[in-house]
């Protein structure tokens, strides 16, 4: 069932201010953790320890009032603890038998901690749940409860020990988000919050049905014919290849977005402008959504790694270089 814009607006503003009460200092990355959330798109967190990462997808199933399960993701962890596996029991009669012992990807928001640790064998497991939303254990496929988010972090700066997710795996994310350290005033906040003995309280600001239908609500959300051109373009002008390719694309990239970062645009665009009580999609909100969407589906050659040119830079030069196309006379959505 669809909800009307203006409680749905309410109802996520609710959120990210209950959120808040427990991260402090980053709303953009409440904002994009909220817009994956509102998308059903997984998001892979990236940033040094210590910054919150853990505690705000804590925050963030205290707010919406749903079940969480933390996986702590090691070179030694397989599939089977992730998704499960057949334990032989025994009845009150003595006889055995095999029965399925669900794992905690059976959750509404799972939290993989350190992804990059755990071996491709291990990291795979987790495929099929991204995308379709179950998992087949033992020949026999079981359906995931809804909503289902995988909310993944990984160090960038430490290398030793790791396994790089594959392009394949990362494209499974819809929003690749950057967790910068506080500033001076953010931090002064944060020692206020966590060194006096007392933990903030994360009040309940909504229900699984309601974000159900909030869920259900944001792929309808109109968008101009125009601006899905202005994402098919901004997504084309990503490969190296493409006629409308940059120098710095095409010296810098290797290969650009494919088919799923233009959705996670769109979608995540629609979610952001609900968001912001809009009747509809806007350029900015396209624009928002974009460098998220894009960084971690681009892969960079070894020119860009001998020039320090990170991912960001490339998407703003891609951004600055697509104009938005004129709406077309009739207005059709």
């Amino acid at each position: 069932m669809n909800m009307d814009l203006d409680r749905y607006q309410q109802t996520a503003l609710s959120i990210e201010a209950a959120v808040g009460a427990r991260i402090a200092g980053q709303p953009e990355l409440i904002r994009q953790t909220l817009v994956g959330l509102l998308a059903e798109g997984h998001v892979l967190l990236e940033g040094v320890p210590g910054l919150g990462k853990t505690e705000l997808v804590k925050a963030f199933s205290e707010a919406i009032g749903v079940d969480f399960a933390r996986v702590q993701f090691t070179p030694d962890l397989m599939p089977a603890d992730i998704v499960g596996t057949q334990v032989l029991s025994e009845d009150e009669a003595g006889r055995r038998k095999f029965e399925y012992q669900p794992g905690p990807v059976f959750t509404n928001l799972l939290l993989a901690d350190e992804i990059n640790r755990a071996t491709p064998k291990t990291q795979a497991a987790l495929l099929e749940a991204m995308q379709e939303r179950q998992v087949t254990v033992a020949g026999r496929t079981r359906d995931l409860p809804r909503p289902f988010l995988v909310l993944a972090t990984q160090n960038p700066i430490e290398l030793e020990g790791t396994y790089p997710l594959p392009e394949a795996q990362l494209d499974r994310f819809m929003f690749k988000v950057t967790v910068s350290p506080p500033t001076s005033e953010v931090m002064e906040e944060i020692l206020r919050r966590t060194t006096g003995g007392f933990v903030p309280e994360v009040p309940l600001a909504t229900d699984v049905e309601t974000i159900s239908s909030m869920i259900a609500t944001t792929p309808g959300h109109p968008v101009a014919g125009h601006l899905l051109t202005y994402v098919s373009r901004i997504v084309e002008a990503s490969q190296p290849d493409g006629n409308t390719a940059t120098p710095p694309v095409k010296r810098y990239v290797r290969w650009g977005s494919s088919p799923r970062g233009a959705q996670a645009i769109v979608l995540a665009a629609k979610a952001a402008s609900l968001i912001e009580g809009r009747s509809h999609v806007s350029a900015e909100d396209i624009r928002w959504a974009a460098p998220a969407a894009l960084r971690h589906r681009l892969v960079l050659g070894y020119e860009a790694a001998a020039e320090g040119v990170k991912p960001d830079v490339i998407v703003e030069e891609i951004l600055n270089s697509t104009p938005e196309p004129k709406p077309d006379i009739r207005g059709t959505p």
